[in-house]
């Protein structure tokens, strides 16, 4: 429900940038778009008496949307309660679907971005910012499932604080390495949790390298996947 209620937020600005790159090129052609680009340097568009740069206002509404799609500080809060869902959902919320879209979107739309450098310099200040949010909750965490949740927003934060510096391409190697690394993670976290009877208390946890050696394995090259 958090999610559901986070992603109507940023789905509506989502929506209105849409609307406005319609108006604006009169197609969703990517390759029309990044073509027709340059042309929108110095055209203004007045909304309630505020007259914005119309390249401007377009990137911002479709960064709104990736903020609550990639979980960035401020609609961040539906994705450490995302774990609560059984392990093999999480794995592919935190992985590979739903976070990694709003990337992905700013990287396909970078061509527009490049001609919006004020929204970049916000993109890039959301991303620091969520880098070092993530981090610090995830210090302070004893669920082992929710640590990790809290380092996919510190991983998201990279990111995107990558696509603000123009780093598209080193974005978009991380995000697919995302993919692979905090998969692994979460399926060894659902095994240690099923190999210990739904126990997720970190604290309760120590010890299980003998035990589960398998399983210590993936979370180790998990873990220094992470840490790149």
């Amino acid at each position: 429900m958090k999610a559901l209620l986070m992603n109507r937020v940023s789905d509506l600005a989502f929506t209105f940038g849409i609307l406005f790159l319609f108006n604006t090129f009169y197609t969703f052609d990517f390759s029309t778009l990044f073509a027709l680009a340059p042309y929108l340097k110095g055209q203004t568009v007045e909304i309630f008496g505020l007259v914005l740069m119309r390249i401007d206002l377009i990137c911002a509404l479709l960064f709104i949307g990736a903020v609550g799609k990639s979980a960035q500080i401020g609609l961040h809060t539906w994705l450490p309660s995302a774990m609560e869902g059984p392990t093999p959902v999480s794995a592919l919320i935190h992985a590979a679907t739903m976070v990694t879209a709003g990337v992905l979107l700013i990287i396909k739309c970078s061509p527009l971005f490049e001609y919006a450098p004020s929204i970049l310099l916000w993109v890039s200040a959301f991303g620091a910012s969520t880098i070092f949010l993530g981090a610090s909750l995830g210090l302070v965490q004893h669920d082992l499932k929710r640590v990790v949740a809290y380092s996919t927003l510190s991983q998201l934060g990279y990111m995107v604080l990558a696509c603000g510096l123009s780093a598209y391409s080193v974005s978009f190697f991380h995000l697919v390495n995302h993919a692979f690394f905090k998969a692994l993670l979460f399926l060894a976290s659902g095994a240690i949790i099923h190999a210990c009877a739904n126990e997720q208390d970190m604290r309760k946890l120590g010890g299980l390298a003998r035990l589960l050696p398998l399983t210590f394995v993936g979370v180790l090259v998990g873990t220094l996947a992470l840490q790149g």
